[in-house]
C-alpha cells in the first residue's frame, strides 16, 4: 500500500495521522540523539553506577509485581524510584569510602 494512499484513506483523518506519525518520528529522533550523547563523556562514577543498577533493578522488580496486581507499568515507576533512591544511597557509600582510601594512601 503506498503512504499516499494511506494518508488519504484512514478513519482518523489526516491530520491525526499525520500528527501520530510525526510524533513517532520525533520520539525515535529523541531516543537515537540520547543513545549517542549518554555514550559520551568520563565513565560514570561509583555512585552512578549503583544509581542505574539499582533504577533498572527497581523497575524490573516492580513491573513483575505490578504485572500480578494487574498494573506493570505503575510498578515499574514506583520501582524504578525506589531502587534508584537505594542505588544511590548505596552507590553515595561505595563512593565516599572509595575517596576515603585514596585520600588516607596518599597522604592528604
Amino acid at each position: 500500500m503506498k503512504i499516499s494512499r494511506l494518508l488519504t484513506n484512514n478513519r482518523f483523518g489526516d491530520s491525526n495521522l499525520l500528527l501520530a506519525l510525526s510524533s513517532i518520528l520525533a520520539a525515535l529522533m529523541l531516543i537515537v540523539v540520547m543513545s549517542i550523547s549518554g555514550c559520551s563523556g568520563r565513565p560514570l562514577s561509583t555512585r552512578e553506577k549503583g544509581t542505574l543498577i539499582g533504577g533498572a533493578a527497581g523497575a524490573g522488580g516492580g513491573a513483575l509485581i505490578g504485572s500480578a496486581v494487574g498494573a506493570p507499568g505503575a510498578g515499574a515507576a514506583i520501582g524504578g524510584v525506589t531502587g534508584a533512591g537505594a542505588g544511590y544511597l548505596i552507590g553515595n557509600h561505595e563512593q565516599n569510602e572509595q575517596d576515603r582510601r585514596y585520600y588516607r594512601d596518599e597522604g592528604y
